[in-house]
């Protein structure tokens, strides 16, 4: 199966194509620049395995939680490749993406996003399984629910912390759970950060989407929304 995945839930872009066969990869550290240089990056690996886009079987991107303005960057895009040529469209939620290849690790699994306001948007999985729905939470609530987990299981797992903001996630919890139970994913290292396509790339097709008005999903309202709320009629 061709296809094209799209990361954008992070400032970490993050690209892969497959033919089925082969694949290859693009990944820039962009920041806030994902608009200027997705397209550039998309028409080269399309470029390098000789595809075009109307030769794709399917096109995926995250569906959150992230970045309000990247999620809404990968579903334009997608869909702008999906309706004209029929190619089918995913939508993969982005801690499923983090958590899933840390799948074989022999304990409980924390994929985690700095969501500013001192929160996260985090998750607890296991095995590949979700422990847990999608979370906007401060490091004290995310520590009971790893404590909640341990107890269900009647023994205190070693916990994985992972993902694009897993380091200073790691630094907070601390203050609430015994170092030795944490440990955080090498890759999540500041120097070495890496988006998620791969992960993206694997899931996809298990997660088709097949409403064509679907849109990012965002676990928290936009600042621009809570400011509406704030205001009252004249």
């Amino acid at each position: 199966m061709k296809i094209l995945a799209l990361d954008t839930a992070t400032p970490v872009l993050s690209i892969a194509l497959s033919d089925g066969e082969h694949a290859w990869y693009f990944e820039a550290d962009a920041g806030n620049r994902h608009s200027e240089i997705i397209m550039d990056a998309v028409d080269m690996l399309l470029s390098k395995s000789g595809m075009q886009s109307k030769d794709l079987d399917m096109a995926a991107c995250m569906k959150g939680p992230g970045s309000f303005t990247g999620l809404r960057i990968g579903y334009s895009i997608v869909k702008g490749l999906c309706l004209p040529f029929g190619i089918a469209m995913a939508a993969v939620g982005t801690l499923d993406c983090m958590a899933y290849s840390r799948r074989e690790w022999n304990g409980s699994v924390v994929p985690a996003i700095d969501a500013k306001k001192h929160a996260y948007f985090t998750a607890l999985f296991e095995k590949g399984v979700r422990l847990s729905e999608d979370m906007d939470a401060g490091v004290e609530r995310i520590a009971r629910c790893i404590d909640d987990a341990a107890s269900r299981a009647a023994f205190e797992s070693p916990v994985l912390l992972t993902g694009v903001d897993a380091a200073p996630l790691y630094e907070e919890l601390a203050r609430y759970l015994p170092t030795e139970r944490m440990h955080l994913d090498a890759c999540c290292l500041k120097n070495c950060r890496h988006g998620y396509a791969k992960a993206l790339l694997a899931l996809a097709p298990q997660c088709i989407e097949k409403n064509p008005l679907s849109a990012p999903e965002y676990i928290r309202k936009s600042d621009a929304e809570i400011e509406a709320g704030k205001r009252t009629p004249a």
